[in-house]
Protein backbone atom coordinates (compact mmCIF):
# COMPACT_ATOMS: atom_id res chain seq x y z
CA UNK A 1 0.00 0.00 0.00
CA UNK A 2 1.34 3.43 -0.95
CA UNK A 3 2.38 6.05 1.58
CA UNK A 4 -0.42 8.36 0.42
CA UNK A 5 -3.07 5.71 1.07
CA UNK A 6 -1.63 4.99 4.49
CA UNK A 7 -1.77 8.68 5.34
CA UNK A 8 -5.40 8.83 4.23
CA UNK A 9 -6.27 5.84 6.38
CA UNK A 10 -4.42 7.41 9.30
CA UNK A 11 -6.24 10.72 8.86
CA UNK A 12 -9.64 9.01 8.64
CA UNK A 13 -9.08 6.83 11.73
CA UNK A 14 -7.72 9.78 13.69
CA UNK A 15 -10.76 11.92 12.87
CA UNK A 16 -13.19 9.08 13.60
CA UNK A 17 -11.39 8.37 16.85
CA UNK A 18 -11.61 12.00 17.97
CA UNK A 19 -15.35 11.99 17.33
CA UNK A 20 -15.87 8.61 19.01
CA UNK A 21 -13.92 9.62 22.12
CA UNK A 22 -15.51 13.06 22.26
CA UNK A 23 -17.70 14.44 25.07
CA UNK A 24 -20.73 12.12 24.55
CA UNK A 25 -18.84 8.85 25.13
CA UNK A 26 -16.61 10.27 27.86
CA UNK A 27 -19.63 11.63 29.71
CA UNK A 28 -21.47 8.30 29.25
CA UNK A 29 -18.47 6.38 30.59
CA UNK A 30 -17.78 8.66 33.54
CA UNK A 31 -21.47 9.27 34.19
CA UNK A 32 -22.28 5.56 34.30
CA UNK A 33 -19.38 4.88 36.65
CA UNK A 34 -20.32 7.73 38.98
CA UNK A 35 -23.99 6.71 38.94
CA UNK A 36 -23.11 3.10 39.81
CA UNK A 37 -20.71 4.19 42.53
CA UNK A 38 -23.47 6.30 44.13
CA UNK A 39 -26.09 3.56 43.84
CA UNK A 40 -23.67 1.01 45.30
CA UNK A 41 -22.89 3.42 48.16
CA UNK A 42 -19.20 3.34 47.23
CA UNK A 43 -18.98 -0.37 48.08
CA UNK A 44 -16.36 -1.04 45.37
CA UNK A 45 -14.05 1.41 47.17
CA UNK A 46 -15.07 0.51 50.71
CA UNK A 47 -14.66 -3.20 50.04
CA UNK A 48 -11.45 -2.96 48.01
CA UNK A 49 -9.34 -4.51 50.78
CA UNK A 50 -11.86 -7.35 51.09
CA UNK A 51 -11.73 -7.84 47.32
CA UNK A 52 -7.92 -7.95 47.28
CA UNK A 53 -7.87 -10.38 50.19
CA UNK A 54 -10.43 -12.58 48.45
CA UNK A 55 -8.60 -12.50 45.12
CA UNK A 56 -5.02 -12.97 46.33
CA UNK A 57 -5.43 -14.67 49.71
CA UNK A 58 -4.07 -18.09 50.61
CA UNK A 59 -7.42 -19.77 49.93
CA UNK A 60 -7.59 -18.33 46.41
CA UNK A 61 -4.05 -19.49 45.62
CA UNK A 62 -4.92 -23.03 46.65
CA UNK A 63 -7.77 -23.20 44.14
CA UNK A 64 -5.81 -22.77 40.96
CA UNK A 65 -6.75 -26.07 39.31
CA UNK A 66 -9.58 -25.94 36.77
CA UNK A 67 -12.74 -27.97 37.37
CA UNK A 68 -15.01 -29.60 34.81
CA UNK A 69 -17.41 -26.69 34.92
CA UNK A 70 -14.91 -23.86 34.95
CA UNK A 71 -11.63 -22.47 36.19
CA UNK A 72 -11.00 -21.15 39.68
CA UNK A 73 -11.81 -17.49 40.44
CA UNK A 74 -8.06 -16.80 40.74
CA UNK A 75 -7.29 -18.40 37.36
CA UNK A 76 -10.12 -16.38 35.84
CA UNK A 77 -8.67 -13.19 37.32
CA UNK A 78 -5.23 -14.02 35.94
CA UNK A 79 -6.75 -14.41 32.48
CA UNK A 80 -8.44 -11.01 32.90
CA UNK A 81 -5.21 -9.44 34.12
CA UNK A 82 -3.27 -11.01 31.26
CA UNK A 83 -5.64 -9.30 28.82
CA UNK A 84 -5.45 -6.01 30.76
CA UNK A 85 -1.76 -5.79 31.67
CA UNK A 86 -0.29 -5.09 28.26
CA UNK A 87 1.49 -2.37 26.37
CA UNK A 88 -1.13 0.07 27.59
CA UNK A 89 0.62 -0.06 30.95
CA UNK A 90 3.91 1.01 29.37
CA UNK A 91 3.41 2.47 25.91
CA UNK A 92 -0.14 3.73 26.50
CA UNK A 93 0.67 5.62 29.70
CA UNK A 94 3.77 7.29 28.28
CA UNK A 95 2.13 8.31 24.99
CA UNK A 96 -0.92 9.66 26.86
CA UNK A 97 1.38 11.91 28.91
CA UNK A 98 3.17 13.07 25.76
CA UNK A 99 -0.06 13.83 23.89
CA UNK A 100 -2.21 15.12 26.75
CA UNK A 101 0.42 16.30 29.20
CA UNK A 102 1.42 14.89 32.60
CA UNK A 103 -2.11 15.55 33.86
CA UNK A 104 -3.27 12.56 31.80
CA UNK A 105 -2.01 10.34 34.61
CA UNK A 106 -4.31 12.13 37.07
CA UNK A 107 -7.35 11.36 34.91
CA UNK A 108 -6.23 7.77 34.51
CA UNK A 109 -6.28 7.40 38.30
CA UNK A 110 -9.65 9.14 38.71
CA UNK A 111 -11.15 7.04 35.92
CA UNK A 112 -9.76 3.90 37.59
CA UNK A 113 -11.60 4.69 40.84
CA UNK A 114 -14.84 4.97 38.89
CA UNK A 115 -13.78 1.94 36.88
CA UNK A 116 -13.98 -0.20 40.03
CA UNK A 117 -17.77 0.17 39.98
CA UNK A 118 -17.95 -0.48 36.25
CA UNK A 119 -15.80 -3.62 36.35
CA UNK A 120 -17.65 -4.93 39.41
CA UNK A 121 -21.04 -4.42 37.76
CA UNK A 122 -20.26 -5.88 34.34
CA UNK A 123 -18.49 -8.92 35.82
CA UNK A 124 -21.31 -9.55 38.31
CA UNK A 125 -23.89 -9.43 35.53
CA UNK A 126 -21.82 -11.71 33.28
CA UNK A 127 -21.64 -14.38 35.99
CA UNK A 128 -25.29 -14.00 37.01
CA UNK A 129 -26.64 -14.39 33.46
CA UNK A 130 -24.04 -16.80 32.06
CA UNK A 131 -25.05 -20.05 30.43
CA UNK A 132 -23.55 -23.52 30.55
CA UNK A 133 -22.51 -25.14 27.28
CA UNK A 134 -22.80 -28.81 26.31
CA UNK A 135 -19.25 -29.55 27.45
CA UNK A 136 -20.03 -28.22 30.93
CA UNK A 137 -18.04 -24.99 30.64
CA UNK A 138 -19.59 -21.57 31.14
CA UNK A 139 -20.08 -18.86 28.55
CA UNK A 140 -20.92 -15.27 29.39
CA UNK A 141 -20.32 -11.61 28.78
CA UNK A 142 -22.49 -8.61 27.89
CA UNK A 143 -23.77 -10.34 24.74
CA UNK A 144 -25.12 -13.22 26.83
CA UNK A 145 -26.36 -10.87 29.56
CA UNK A 146 -28.36 -8.79 27.08
CA UNK A 147 -30.05 -11.76 25.44
CA UNK A 148 -30.85 -13.59 28.71
CA UNK A 149 -31.96 -10.53 30.71
CA UNK A 150 -34.17 -9.28 27.85
CA UNK A 151 -35.04 -12.44 25.86
CA UNK A 152 -37.98 -10.97 23.94
CA UNK A 153 -36.49 -7.59 23.13
CA UNK A 154 -35.16 -6.94 19.61
CA UNK A 155 -33.02 -3.98 20.72
CA UNK A 156 -31.21 -6.18 23.23
CA UNK A 157 -30.39 -8.68 20.48
CA UNK A 158 -29.11 -5.89 18.22
CA UNK A 159 -26.93 -4.53 21.02
CA UNK A 160 -25.63 -8.04 21.77
CA UNK A 161 -24.63 -8.57 18.14
CA UNK A 162 -23.04 -5.10 17.99
CA UNK A 163 -21.08 -5.81 21.18
CA UNK A 164 -19.84 -9.17 19.92
CA UNK A 165 -18.74 -7.73 16.59
CA UNK A 166 -16.97 -4.88 18.37
CA UNK A 167 -15.35 -7.33 20.81
CA UNK A 168 -13.89 -9.25 17.88
CA UNK A 169 -12.49 -6.01 16.44
CA UNK A 170 -11.09 -5.02 19.85
CA UNK A 171 -9.44 -8.42 20.24
CA UNK A 172 -7.78 -7.94 16.86
CA UNK A 173 -6.93 -4.28 17.56
CA UNK A 174 -6.20 -3.56 21.22
CA UNK A 175 -5.68 -7.21 22.14
CA UNK A 176 -3.48 -8.10 19.21
CA UNK A 177 -2.20 -5.59 16.65
CA UNK A 178 -1.22 -2.85 19.11
CA UNK A 179 0.59 -5.41 21.25
CA UNK A 180 2.38 -6.86 18.23
CA UNK A 181 3.28 -3.38 17.00
CA UNK A 182 4.81 -2.47 20.36
CA UNK A 183 6.81 -5.71 20.40
CA UNK A 184 8.16 -5.09 16.90
CA UNK A 185 9.07 -1.47 17.63
CA UNK A 186 10.75 -2.36 20.93
CA UNK A 187 12.78 -5.14 19.27
CA UNK A 188 13.76 -2.77 16.47
CA UNK A 189 14.77 0.10 18.77
CA UNK A 190 16.63 -2.05 21.30
CA UNK A 191 18.11 -4.94 19.34
CA UNK A 192 17.92 -3.70 15.75
CA UNK A 193 15.63 -6.58 14.72
CA UNK A 194 13.66 -5.89 11.54
CA UNK A 195 9.93 -5.70 12.09
CA UNK A 196 9.26 -8.34 9.42
CA UNK A 197 11.39 -10.84 11.35
CA UNK A 198 9.58 -10.04 14.58
CA UNK A 199 6.29 -10.59 12.74
CA UNK A 200 7.36 -14.07 11.61
CA UNK A 201 8.62 -15.21 15.03
CA UNK A 202 5.64 -13.76 16.89
CA UNK A 203 3.13 -15.41 14.55
CA UNK A 204 4.79 -18.80 15.00
CA UNK A 205 4.85 -18.45 18.80
CA UNK A 206 1.18 -17.45 18.86
CA UNK A 207 0.23 -20.39 16.65
CA UNK A 208 1.99 -22.76 19.07
CA UNK A 209 0.24 -21.28 22.13
CA UNK A 210 -3.19 -20.33 20.84
CA UNK A 211 -3.86 -23.39 18.67
CA UNK A 212 -2.46 -25.81 21.23
CA UNK A 213 -5.60 -27.89 21.63
CA UNK A 214 -8.73 -27.87 23.74
CA UNK A 215 -9.19 -26.59 27.25
CA UNK A 216 -7.95 -23.24 26.00
CA UNK A 217 -8.83 -21.10 29.01
CA UNK A 218 -8.15 -23.80 31.57
CA UNK A 219 -4.64 -24.44 30.33
CA UNK A 220 -3.89 -20.82 29.71
CA UNK A 221 -5.40 -19.68 33.02
CA UNK A 222 -3.19 -22.16 34.89
CA UNK A 223 -0.03 -20.99 33.12
CA UNK A 224 -0.90 -17.34 33.54
CA UNK A 225 -1.14 -17.78 37.32
CA UNK A 226 2.66 -17.91 37.26
CA UNK A 227 3.39 -15.59 34.34
CA UNK A 228 1.19 -12.62 35.29
CA UNK A 229 2.43 -12.05 38.88
CA UNK A 230 6.02 -12.72 37.82
CA UNK A 231 6.06 -10.25 34.95
CA UNK A 232 4.30 -7.59 37.04
CA UNK A 233 6.82 -7.85 39.87
CA UNK A 234 9.72 -7.83 37.41
CA UNK A 235 8.58 -4.58 35.82
CA UNK A 236 7.49 -2.89 39.06
CA UNK A 237 10.88 -3.58 40.61
CA UNK A 238 12.74 -1.80 37.79
CA UNK A 239 10.32 1.15 37.63
CA UNK A 240 10.39 1.51 41.41
CA UNK A 241 14.17 1.87 41.35
CA UNK A 242 13.91 4.59 38.67
CA UNK A 243 11.42 6.56 40.81
CA UNK A 244 13.47 6.18 44.00
CA UNK A 245 16.70 7.37 42.37
CA UNK A 246 14.89 10.42 40.97
CA UNK A 247 12.95 10.98 44.18
CA UNK A 248 13.94 14.64 44.37
CA UNK A 249 11.87 15.31 41.23
CA UNK A 250 8.74 13.66 42.61
CA UNK A 251 7.15 16.77 44.28
CA UNK A 252 7.64 18.81 41.10
CA UNK A 253 6.24 16.02 38.95
CA UNK A 254 3.13 15.60 41.09
CA UNK A 255 2.52 19.35 41.11
CA UNK A 256 2.79 19.54 37.30
CA UNK A 257 0.40 16.63 36.90
CA UNK A 258 -2.30 18.27 39.00
CA UNK A 259 -1.88 21.67 37.31
CA UNK A 260 -1.90 20.18 33.81
CA UNK A 261 -4.95 17.99 34.40
CA UNK A 262 -7.32 20.88 33.64
CA UNK A 263 -5.27 22.69 31.00
CA UNK A 264 -6.82 23.13 27.55
CA UNK A 265 -3.43 23.20 25.84
CA UNK A 266 -1.93 20.09 24.29
CA UNK A 267 1.33 18.83 25.75
CA UNK A 268 3.32 20.15 22.80
CA UNK A 269 1.78 23.60 23.23
CA UNK A 270 -0.55 23.34 20.26
CA UNK A 271 -4.29 23.87 20.26
CA UNK A 272 -6.66 21.05 21.02
CA UNK A 273 -8.27 19.25 18.07
CA UNK A 274 -11.79 20.21 17.10
CA UNK A 275 -13.25 16.87 18.13
CA UNK A 276 -12.15 17.32 21.74
CA UNK A 277 -12.15 21.11 22.04
CA UNK A 278 -14.66 21.03 24.88
CA UNK A 279 -12.39 18.86 27.05
CA UNK A 280 -8.85 19.19 28.39
CA UNK A 281 -6.54 16.95 26.32
CA UNK A 282 -5.27 15.38 29.56
CA UNK A 283 -8.82 14.18 30.28
CA UNK A 284 -9.36 12.81 26.78
CA UNK A 285 -6.08 10.90 26.55
CA UNK A 286 -6.02 9.92 30.21
CA UNK A 287 -9.46 8.31 30.13
CA UNK A 288 -9.21 6.70 26.69
CA UNK A 289 -5.77 5.20 27.39
CA UNK A 290 -6.92 4.25 30.89
CA UNK A 291 -9.84 2.32 29.41
CA UNK A 292 -7.40 0.85 26.88
CA UNK A 293 -5.34 -0.44 29.79
CA UNK A 294 -7.87 -1.67 32.39
CA UNK A 295 -10.86 -2.25 30.07
CA UNK A 296 -13.35 -1.02 32.70
CA UNK A 297 -16.53 -0.14 30.83
CA UNK A 298 -15.76 -2.33 27.82
CA UNK A 299 -17.31 -5.48 29.28
CA UNK A 300 -14.46 -7.72 28.13
CA UNK A 301 -13.54 -8.75 31.66
CA UNK A 302 -17.00 -10.25 32.07
CA UNK A 303 -16.22 -12.82 29.36
CA UNK A 304 -13.36 -14.24 31.45
CA UNK A 305 -15.21 -13.77 34.77
CA UNK A 306 -18.11 -15.86 33.48
CA UNK A 307 -15.79 -18.87 33.15
CA UNK A 308 -15.04 -18.92 36.89
CA UNK A 309 -16.34 -21.56 39.27
CA UNK A 310 -17.74 -19.38 42.07
CA UNK A 311 -20.33 -19.59 44.81
CA UNK A 312 -21.67 -16.06 44.27
CA UNK A 313 -21.60 -13.67 41.28
CA UNK A 314 -21.02 -10.74 43.64
CA UNK A 315 -17.87 -12.35 45.01
CA UNK A 316 -16.55 -12.81 41.48
CA UNK A 317 -17.46 -9.19 40.72
CA UNK A 318 -15.26 -8.06 43.60
CA UNK A 319 -12.45 -10.36 42.47
CA UNK A 320 -12.65 -9.05 38.90
CA UNK A 321 -12.53 -5.40 39.93
CA UNK A 322 -9.17 -5.91 41.63
CA UNK A 323 -7.78 -6.10 38.11
CA UNK A 324 -8.46 -2.35 37.72
CA UNK A 325 -6.55 -1.65 40.92
CA UNK A 326 -3.52 -3.73 39.94
CA UNK A 327 -3.51 -2.61 36.32
CA UNK A 328 -4.03 1.13 36.67
CA UNK A 329 -3.60 2.19 40.28
CA UNK A 330 -0.36 0.27 40.61
CA UNK A 331 1.35 -0.50 37.29
CA UNK A 332 0.17 2.51 35.25
CA UNK A 333 0.85 4.84 38.18
CA UNK A 334 4.39 3.54 38.57
CA UNK A 335 5.02 3.89 34.81
CA UNK A 336 3.68 7.45 34.76
CA UNK A 337 5.78 8.52 37.73
CA UNK A 338 8.91 6.95 36.22
CA UNK A 339 8.34 8.83 32.96
CA UNK A 340 7.48 12.04 34.83
CA UNK A 341 10.42 12.22 37.22
CA UNK A 342 12.92 11.58 34.40
CA UNK A 343 11.39 14.22 32.09
CA UNK A 344 10.90 11.72 29.25
CA UNK A 345 7.35 12.93 28.51
CA UNK A 346 8.42 16.58 28.20
CA UNK A 347 11.18 15.72 25.73
CA UNK A 348 8.79 13.65 23.64
CA UNK A 349 6.23 16.47 23.60
CA UNK A 350 8.85 18.98 22.49
CA UNK A 351 9.87 16.67 19.66
CA UNK A 352 6.16 16.08 18.87
CA UNK A 353 6.78 12.33 18.81
CA UNK A 354 4.70 10.27 21.21
CA UNK A 355 6.70 7.03 20.99
CA UNK A 356 5.67 5.52 24.31
CA UNK A 357 8.14 2.63 24.24
CA UNK A 358 11.08 4.94 23.51
CA UNK A 359 10.01 7.28 26.33
CA UNK A 360 9.95 4.53 28.94
CA UNK A 361 13.23 3.14 27.62
CA UNK A 362 14.83 6.58 28.09
CA UNK A 363 13.46 6.74 31.63
CA UNK A 364 14.99 3.36 32.51
CA UNK A 365 18.26 4.15 30.75
CA UNK A 366 18.68 7.20 32.98
CA UNK A 367 19.26 4.76 35.84
CA UNK A 368 20.33 1.44 34.33
CA UNK A 369 22.16 2.69 31.25
CA UNK A 370 21.84 0.53 28.10
CA UNK A 371 20.50 -2.30 30.27
CA UNK A 372 17.41 -0.14 30.89
CA UNK A 373 16.38 -0.61 27.28
CA UNK A 374 16.64 -4.36 27.67
CA UNK A 375 14.53 -4.31 30.85
CA UNK A 376 11.75 -2.31 29.20
CA UNK A 377 11.84 -4.44 26.05
CA UNK A 378 11.55 -7.63 28.10
CA UNK A 379 8.66 -6.03 30.02
CA UNK A 380 6.90 -5.12 26.78
CA UNK A 381 7.44 -8.62 25.38
CA UNK A 382 5.97 -10.28 28.48
CA UNK A 383 3.09 -7.86 28.93
CA UNK A 384 2.14 -7.80 25.26
CA UNK A 385 2.31 -11.55 24.72
CA UNK A 386 0.23 -12.23 27.84
CA UNK A 387 -2.35 -9.73 26.62
CA UNK A 388 -2.53 -11.43 23.24
CA UNK A 389 -3.01 -14.81 24.91
CA UNK A 390 -5.82 -13.47 27.13
CA UNK A 391 -7.56 -11.64 24.29
CA UNK A 392 -7.34 -14.64 22.00
CA UNK A 393 -9.73 -16.37 24.40
CA UNK A 394 -12.04 -13.39 24.90
CA UNK A 395 -12.19 -12.65 21.18
CA UNK A 396 -12.87 -16.30 20.37
CA UNK A 397 -15.79 -16.42 22.81
CA UNK A 398 -17.35 -13.34 21.21
CA UNK A 399 -16.77 -14.71 17.70
CA UNK A 400 -18.21 -18.15 18.49
CA UNK A 401 -21.28 -16.55 20.07
CA UNK A 402 -21.70 -14.39 16.98
CA UNK A 403 -21.52 -17.22 14.42
CA UNK A 404 -23.23 -19.79 16.71
CA UNK A 405 -20.71 -22.52 15.78
CA UNK A 406 -18.14 -23.82 18.29
CA UNK A 407 -16.12 -25.41 15.48
CA UNK A 408 -15.30 -21.96 14.10
CA UNK A 409 -13.24 -21.19 17.21
CA UNK A 410 -10.08 -22.63 15.66
CA UNK A 411 -10.62 -20.58 12.52
CA UNK A 412 -10.66 -17.45 14.66
CA UNK A 413 -7.50 -18.48 16.53
CA UNK A 414 -5.54 -18.94 13.30
CA UNK A 415 -6.76 -15.62 11.91
CA UNK A 416 -5.86 -13.96 15.22
CA UNK A 417 -2.28 -15.22 14.93
CA UNK A 418 -1.80 -13.92 11.41
CA UNK A 419 -3.34 -10.55 12.32
CA UNK A 420 -0.40 -10.12 14.70
CA UNK A 421 2.02 -10.16 11.79
CA UNK A 422 0.11 -7.29 10.17
CA UNK A 423 0.26 -5.37 13.44
CA UNK A 424 4.04 -5.68 13.53
CA UNK A 425 4.57 -3.90 10.22
CA UNK A 426 1.74 -1.34 10.26
CA UNK A 427 2.14 2.32 11.21
CA UNK A 428 1.85 2.61 14.98
CA UNK A 429 -0.57 5.56 14.68
CA UNK A 430 -2.94 3.57 12.46
CA UNK A 431 -2.94 0.58 14.80
CA UNK A 432 -3.56 2.65 17.94
CA UNK A 433 -6.34 4.73 16.39
CA UNK A 434 -8.06 1.60 15.07
CA UNK A 435 -7.84 -0.02 18.52
CA UNK A 436 -9.27 3.00 20.36
CA UNK A 437 -12.10 3.34 17.81
CA UNK A 438 -13.03 -0.32 18.32
CA UNK A 439 -12.94 0.25 22.10
CA UNK A 440 -15.49 3.03 21.77
CA UNK A 441 -17.80 0.80 19.72
CA UNK A 442 -17.53 -1.96 22.34
CA UNK A 443 -18.15 0.34 25.31
CA UNK A 444 -21.52 1.73 24.17
CA UNK A 445 -23.64 -1.48 24.23
CA UNK A 446 -21.95 -2.62 27.45
CA UNK A 447 -22.67 0.64 29.24
CA UNK A 448 -26.30 0.55 28.05
CA UNK A 449 -26.57 -3.00 29.39
CA UNK A 450 -25.16 -2.06 32.78
CA UNK A 451 -27.40 1.00 33.08
CA UNK A 452 -30.52 -1.00 32.29
CA UNK A 453 -29.65 -3.61 34.93
CA UNK A 454 -28.31 -1.32 37.67
CA UNK A 455 -31.08 -2.32 40.08
CA UNK A 456 -30.07 -5.96 39.73
CA UNK A 457 -26.47 -5.00 40.47
CA UNK A 458 -27.49 -2.98 43.51
CA UNK A 459 -29.71 -5.73 44.91
CA UNK A 460 -26.93 -8.28 44.60
CA UNK A 461 -24.34 -5.99 46.21
CA UNK A 462 -26.63 -5.08 49.12
CA UNK A 463 -27.49 -8.74 49.73
CA UNK A 464 -23.83 -9.76 49.73
CA UNK A 465 -22.89 -6.82 51.98
CA UNK A 466 -25.47 -7.96 54.50
CA UNK A 467 -23.99 -11.46 54.51
CA UNK A 468 -20.47 -10.06 54.99
CA UNK A 469 -21.57 -7.96 57.96
CA UNK A 470 -23.30 -10.95 59.57
CA UNK A 471 -20.16 -13.03 59.10
CA UNK A 472 -18.01 -10.27 60.64
CA UNK A 473 -20.40 -9.99 63.59
CA UNK A 474 -20.21 -13.73 64.21
CA UNK A 475 -16.41 -13.59 64.18
CA UNK A 476 -16.34 -10.63 66.53
CA UNK A 477 -18.85 -12.34 68.80
CA UNK A 478 -16.76 -15.45 68.88
CA UNK A 479 -13.81 -13.36 70.05
CA UNK A 480 -15.76 -11.69 72.76
CA UNK A 481 -16.51 -8.59 70.72
CA UNK A 482 -19.77 -6.71 70.69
Amino acid sequence: MSADNLEKIHAFLKKANEIAWGPPLLFLLLGTGIFLMIQLRALPVRRLVFALRTAFGRRARRTGEPTEAGVSPFASLMTELAAEIGTGNIVGVASAMALGGPGALVWMMLAAVIGLALKFSESFLSVKYRMQKKDGTYCGGPMVTLTRAFPEEKLAKVLAVFFSGSAVLVSLGMGNMTQANSIALAMQDTFGVEREKSALVLTILLLLVVTGGGGFLSKKGFRLEVLVPGMALFYLGGAGIVICLHGGELPRTLSEMVQNAFSFRAASGGAVGAGIALLPPALRYGISRGVFSNEAGLGAGGISAAAAQTDDPVRQGYISMTGVFVDTMVICLVTGLAVGVTGAAERAAEAEKADGAAMVIRAFESVFGPAGGYLVTIGILLFAFATMAGWAYQGEQAFVWLVKKESFGMVYRVFFCFAASAGCVCMAEIVWNFAELANACMAVPNLICVLRLWKTVKEGAVRFESSIKKSEQRKNGGRGGT
